[in-house]
């Protein structure tokens, strides 16, 4: 994979699928247990047990737990000082009652060589006791987990580009929101990257996602073992947390083994920023592999290059695509170098007249007026360019004044016709002002300031750069996915072009950064730059992306405007991302659009929780029909929980949270006048 970035049904039988769904959940959200009459029903703690080998099918599981907010514990087998597993380790009593510490238990297979026997036997007695399910993350096809040998009808071996399906009883339970075949990926011919066991079913097995056979008939690959008062969910692949088929089957082993019922939310997001609205791009140059007007493209200044930038009949396309698509697209502009443009060429602007008046179809980002490098004065004798100083040895840095009238001017001209605006947003030009390795190691000292001169509460961080969210004074950052759709190309040849360079070797003809950039590797041969950015370009990035959407990342993403114009090279990467997306997700699980604020209160309020977490902060469990969740005072849980849930408040119950993926889910805190958060899980 090339990761070097540059800038810019129904189920089966008589019951409706609904029906199934609430059963399964509750079937695991109301404990049977074995206890006496006399006995309280148990605690079950909100918290998953997993116990790591430190193979990749217990990590894959691990990073969706961790991703989506729930607590979870690990015991690491290497490790020669972890705590027995004992039954004192897994039950106790709390308040005269009994107490399971665990939700659910995570194993890497069905029996651990890394676990005593004595160890599996109190941890079977533990899920027999609390109806605690466990997920065995990667074994074979054998009948101790409920399936036949692969030699009896099923199939083993290489599932690269193999396609698989839900069953109905998947999708009646736990994978209720997928819709079509799920293919394995398959993106390197020469190497094996799946590997399985498929299995027919025994008694006691229920299928949900299966594989046709040689003859004819149907294996699994994940089911529900049920046996000897206890449930097991038994994966019979290989895989690891990248890989699109385990992120699409995550959120489906975490609802199983949690019954539906816990701490943790997840979505699916995608958003796409376009830069530079109103402004022109500089244009790549293919015979001397540079762009001329940057720093280190010797022998050309820019003029006489034509650069790019949308036409009226680009954006009325836009808009067009926007209805057809059903997605909306966020335009994050520079109105000062319209008005240069428009002054430059007649005193007309059909661009900027369109977009004003479709200005209500689309959400608008400020990108400061002029798009000026807001960090130190650069100074560019010297390629690669360095910070310039004062007499003193001091950086010279734009002043607080400049980098705020540059925010307040745009956020003026847009209120000004009509464009909606929300003044806490802020994209930078190369998200300047922020630190720019190696040259500027430091943030502008005069940004903070400016930015709460201004209002601006969300500015635009580089994913590639800076992945964490971080404050800057009192505002934070919100780091975007930078898109291997570059600025300064607008024909697929143009791109194709660029794209050998950075990523052909100098054998080839290409600058041989990848041979040298250890998050980098070379093309095989260089593309054909007629043929090569639809047949490679387009499924490389729209993979890479969807990745991103599937794996409960809200950071947006971000392209230039001059990939909406002449050949509209993004619109091809968009439609593929979309089009994979809805095959796959049933139309309970959208995706989810956020502007930038929200993806920044998201990224937010998931460091506040994990914090809380780490700390040991949060108490959440749930004793027959009831969950209490406590959190630290200003601190939002995550929480997820059937349909029907009801949230207790001061006076009466309300609905809770809001549908998503065939469950109910929010960020949520105590009301007035409360300690907890209390949920009424619906009863069958």
């Amino acid at each position: 994979m090339h990761t070097f970035r540059r800038r810019g049904a129904r189920a089966a039988g008589s019951l409706p699928a609904a029906t199934l769904l609430v059963t399964a959940l509750l079937a695991t959200a109301v404990p049977a247990g074995t206890a006496s009459a006399a006995e309280p029903a148990p605690r079950i703690d909100l918290t998953v047990l997993v116990v790591d080998d430190g193979g990749g099918a217990v990590g894959a599981i691990t990073s969706e737990l961790k991703g989506s907010g729930v607590p979870y514990r690990t015991v690491r087998l290497s490790d020669s000082a972890r705590p027995v597993i004992d039954a004192a380790f897994l039950a106790d009593t709390v308040d005269g009652r009994p107490r399971a510490k665990y939700q659910g238990v995570v194993l890497p297979d069905e029996a651990p060589t890394g676990l005593s026997e004595a160890e599996r036997t109190a941890l079977g007695a533990y899920e027999q006791k609390f109806d605690v399910p466990q997920v065995d993350a990667y074994t074979w096809s054998h009948p101790g987990v409920g399936l036949d040998y692969t030699s009896e009808g099923g199939r083993s071996g290489v599932l690269d580009g193999v396609r698989t399906d839900v069953t109905a009883a998947g999708k009646a339970g736990p994978f209720r929101y997928l819709d079509g075949p799920l293919a394995f990926e398959d993106n390197a011919p020469d190497v094996a990257e799946s590997y399985g066991y498929a299995g027919r079913p025994r008694e006691g097995y229920t299928s949900y996602l299966d594989v046709p056979t040689d003859d004819g008939g149907r294996a699994s690959l994940i089911g529900q073992y049920a046996h000897d008062g206890r449930r097991e969910l038994v994966v019979t692949f290989a895989y690891n947390q990248h890989q699109r088929q385990f992120r699409a089957l995550a959120r489906g082993i975490v609802e199983w083994l949690t019954g539906g019922v816990h701490l943790g939310r997840n979505r699916n997001y995608l958003s796409v920023h376009i830069d530079d609205v109103f402004a022109p791009d500089a244009r790549w140059d293919t015979a001397r592999n540079c762009t001329p007007g940057d720093f280190d493209c010797v022998g050309g200044d820019g003029e006489g290059t034509t650069p790019i930038r949308m036409t009226a009949a680009d954006a009325q396309y836009a808009a067009q695509w926007q209805r057809s698509s059903g997605f909306t697209l966020d335009m994050v502009f520079n109105a000062g170098a319209g008005e240069e443009w428009k002054t430059e060429n007649g005193g007309t602007d059909p661009l900027a007249a369109q977009l004003v008046a479709d200005r209500a179809q689309y959400r608008w980002v400020n990108h400061t007026y002029t798009h000026p490098f807001l960090g130190c004065v650069q100074d560019t004798s010297t390629v690669p360019w360095t910070c310039a100083k004062d007499a003193y040895g001091n950086t010279r840095y734009m002043s607080r004044a400049e980098i705020a009238a540059q925010i307040r001017d745009n956020h003026t001209w847009a209120v000004n016709r009509g464009i909606a605006l929300d003044r806490t947003e802020l994209v930078t030009g190369e998200h300047s002002g922020l630190k720019t390795l190696p040259q500027q190691p430091a943030d502008n000292p005069n940004l903070a300031g400016a930015l709460a001169d201004t209002g601006v509460k969300w500015i635009a961080s580089d994913n590639s750069r800076e992945p964490q969210q971080r404050p800057v004074g009192a505002a934070k950052t919100v780091p975007r996915h930078p898109m291997n759709v570059y600025y300064n190309v607008g024909t697929a040849a143009e791109m194709a072009d660029e794209y050998n360079w950075i990523y052909a070797s100098r054998e080839d003809g290409g600058s041989g950064v990848c041979e040298t950039n250890p998050a980098s590797t070379c093309l095989d041969e260089p593309l054909d730059v007629t043929t090569g950015y639809a047949s490679y370009i387009v499924p490389q990035e729209a993979r890479i992306a969807l990745g991103h959407v599937i794996a409960n990342d809200p950071r947006p993403h971000y392209v230039h405007q001059s990939n909406l114009a002449e050949d509209r090279i993004l619109y091809p990467v968009l439609d593929r991302i979309l089009t994979d997306y809805r095959a796959l997700f049933a139309d309970n699980t959208p995706i989810v659009n956020p502007r930038h604020r929200d993806a920044g209160t998201e990224l937010s309020r998931r460091a506040a929780w994990d914090q809380a977490l780490a700390a040991g902060k949060v108490t959440a469990y749930r004793i027959g029909n009831t969950v209490t969740v406590k959190a630290p005072a200003g601190v939002t849980a995550p929480v997820t929980a059937p349909e029907g849930t009801r949230k207790n408040l001061f006076l009466g119950t309300a609905a809770f949270g809001t549908p998503y993926a065939g469950a109910r889910s929010a960020w949520t805190a105590p009301e007035a006048l409360q300690s907890a958060v209390t949920l009424t899980l619906p009863t069958a």
